[in-house]
This record gives C-alpha cells, structure tokens and sequence, in this order.
C-alpha cells in the first residue's frame, strides 16, 4: 500500500495528527456512555473533540498568523472542553478514573503541543 500525499498543509502537522488519535480514543471512550446519552453528552463530547482537528486544519488555512493563532486557541478550548465533558461521564459512573487517567496523558501533550504552535504564531511576523 502506497503512503498517502499530503495535500493539505496541516496533514503535515504533527499536532494535528497526534489531536486525530485523540480524538478517535475519546470517540471510543464516549462508546461506554448509555445509549440515553447519544445525543446529550456523547453528541457534545463528540463535537467538542472533533472541533480540536477541525480548528488546527482551518487555522493553517489562513493567511496571518494572527488568525493561524486565533483558530490554535479555539482548538485549544475545545481540548479542554472535551477533558471536561469526559469527567463529567466520570461523575456520572460512565466512564471510571481509570478511563480517564490513561487518556490524560494525550490531552496534556496535545495542549502543550496546542500551546506551542500558538506562541511561535504569535512571535512570528505578521505575514506568513
């Protein structure tokens, strides 16, 4: 099987192949909820994590890196939305402490990853 060409440029970002695992992962977490919670708090979590790649993928879409920043920080708020919304599960005996301990580590490294992106964006001149 051949390897893919990368058409677009965040196919090339590590951060954003690295949000994709993620949010796959915490598709299969949201798999435990209750079939009640399809379309309450599974249909959120599952909007919140796939706004993470689809904000990095719009953001490298534009041309400043003003806005390339702007659209790294809404990523970074729908990271921590879905973190939130899987503790939630949590409390609500959906998911356990376990579940969220072994995804914990992939949310910290994409925030940091997140987070670094957007400050060379925002030290870096205005046009790209």
């Amino acid at each position: 099987m051949e390897k893919e060409e990368k058409v677009f440029s965040f196919e090339g970002l590590e951060v954003y192949n690295t949000a994709r695992i993620l949010v796959r992962d915490i598709y299969r977490l949201q798999h435990k909820f209750p079939k009640y919670e399809t379309y309450a708090l599974g249909d959120q979590i599952r909007r919140s994590a796939s706004s993470v790649t689809s904000n990095i993928a719009e953001g490298s879409g534009r041309n400043s890196f003003k806005e390339k920043s702007h659209f790294i920080e809404i990523a970074y708020g729908s990271l921590m939305e879905a973190y939130s919304q899987l503790q939630i599960g949590q409390d609500l005996g959906y998911l356990t402490l376990n579940d969220i301990d072994e995804i914990r580590p992939s949310f910290i490294h994409v925030a940091k990853m997140l987070s670094g992106l957007r400050k060379y964006f925002d030290s870096t001149p205005s046009n790209p």
